[in-house]
C-alpha cells in the first residue's frame, strides 16, 4: 500500500458529462452556440471601441478589457470540453491542468476586479465630478489597478502551487470538464484541508470582497443622487442590473465552490453544469449588459452593422 501511495499520476482523464453519446453530442450544440455567441460579441466590443477614438475614455477602455476578459476565458476551457463532447478527447497532463487552471481561476478574478474599476470610475463620475479628470489620471488609477491585480495572482497561484505539490494516487479521473481546483486536489493521496481553506480564501477575498465594495460604491451613488435631486433613471438602472448580474454569478460560483466542501447529494452532471455556466454565460451577457446597453457603443455597432448591409446589398 505504501508504494502504491508513492505513486503520483502525471496524466488525468477529464471525465466530463455522463450519459450516451447521442446525448453528449446534442449537448454539444448549446454549448457550442454560446461560445460562438461569446467570442463573436466580445470581439465586435473590442474593435468597435479601438478603432473609434471618441470611445477612448476611462469607462468604454474598461469595457473594452472587459470584453478582452470575456474572450479569452472560455478558449481556454471550452474547446476542450467540446471535443469531449464530440470525439471524447478527454486527456490532460499534471502541468496542462494547472495551467488551464490558472488561467480560469485567474482571468475570472480579473472579472469582478474590472466590475471594482468601473464601479469607482462611476463613483467619481457622480459623486465627485469636478475632480474626476483628477481621479482617473492613469498615474493616478494605476495604484487601483496594480493592487488587486497583485492580490488576485497571489491568491490562484498560491492554490495552483498547492495543487502541484500533492501526490495523485486515488485515480486519474477528474469528474469535470475542465480543471476546476477542487475537481483536481480532491484525488489526492494526502489531506487537502489547506487546499481548500485556501480556495475559499480566493472566493471570499477576491470576489466576495471585489462585490461587496461595488455594492458599497453604489450605495454611496444613491445616496449623492438622492441628496443631489438629480435625474437619476439612469443611473438606478444600470447601477441595479450590474448589482443583480454580480450576486447572481457569485451564488453560482458560491454553489459550485461550496459543493465539493459540503455534503450534498448533487449529480456530477448537475455541477459540472454550473460551473460552466458560471464561467460561460458571463461572458455572452456582460457585452449586452456593459457594451451594447450603452448608447455611444449601440450607436457604433448599428452603424458598423449597417454599413455592412449596405456593402452587402451593394456587391449584389
Amino acid at each position: 500500500a505504501s508504494g502504491w501511495q508513492n505513486i503520483s499520476h502525471t496524466d488525468f482523464i477529464l471525465s466530463g458529462f455522463s450519459g450516451p453519446k447521442e446525448w453528449k453530442q446534442l449537448l454539444f450544440i448549446p454549448f457550442f452556440l454560446l461560445f460562438v455567441m461569446s467570442i463573436t460579441a466580445n470581439s465586435m466590443i473590442i474593435f468597435i471601441i479601438l478603432s473609434h477614438r471618441a470611445l477612448h475614455s476611462p469607462m468604454y477602455l474598461l469595457i473594452c478589457v472587459m470584453a478582452f476578459v470575456d474572450l479569452v476565458i472560455p478558449i481556454f476551457f471550452v474547446p476542450n470540453m467540446l471535443l469531449n463532447l464530440l470525439f471524447n478527447w478527454n486527456h490532460i497532463s499534471l502541468i496542462g491542468c494547472l495551467v488551464q487552471m490558472f488561467c480560469i481561476h485567474f482571468f475570472t478574478s480579473v472579472q469582478t476586479t474590472i466590475l471594482l474599476w468601473m464601479a469607482l470610475d462611476r463613483f467619481y463620475a457622480i459623486c465627485t465630478p469636478l475632480h474626476y479628470n483628477e481621479h482617473m489620471r492613469f498615474s493616478a488609477f494605476l495604484k487601483f489597478v496594480i493592487v488587486p491585480l497583485l492580490r488576485n495572482a497571489v491568491f490562484i497561484s498560491a492554490i495552483v502551487g498547492l495543487a502541484r505539490s500533492l501526490s495523485y494516487c486515488q485515480s486519474n479521473e477528474i469528474k469535470h470538464c475542465f480543471c476546476e481546483h477542487m475537481a483536481l486536489v480532491t484525488l489526492a493521496c494526502g489531506p487537502i484541508y489547506v487546499n481548500s481553506v485556501v480556495g475559499l480564501c480566493c472566493v471570499f477575498f477576491i470576489s466576495t470582497a471585489d462585490i461587496l465594495l461595488i455594492a458599497i460604491s453604489y450605495v454611496r451613488i444613491f445616496v449623492s443622487l438622492f441628496k443631489s435631486g438629480r435625474s437619476s433613471q439612469k443611473a438606478f438602472s444600470t447601477c441595479i442590473t450590474h448589482i443583480i448580474v454580480m450576486f447572481v454569478g457569485l451564488i453560482f460560483a458560491l454553489t459550485s465552490f461550496l459543493s465539493y466542501r459540503i455534503k450534498n447529494d448533487m449529480s456530477s452532471n448537475s455541477h459540472m453544469a454550473i460551473s460552466s455556466m458560471y464561467l460561460l454565460v458571463p461572458t455572452c451577457l456582460n457585452p449586452i449588459i456593459y457594451g451594447i446597453r450603452t448608447k455611444e457603443i449601440r450607436q457604433q455597432v448599428i452603424k458598423a452593422i449597417g454599413s455592412n448591409n449596405s456593402s452587402s446589398s451593394f456587391s449584389l
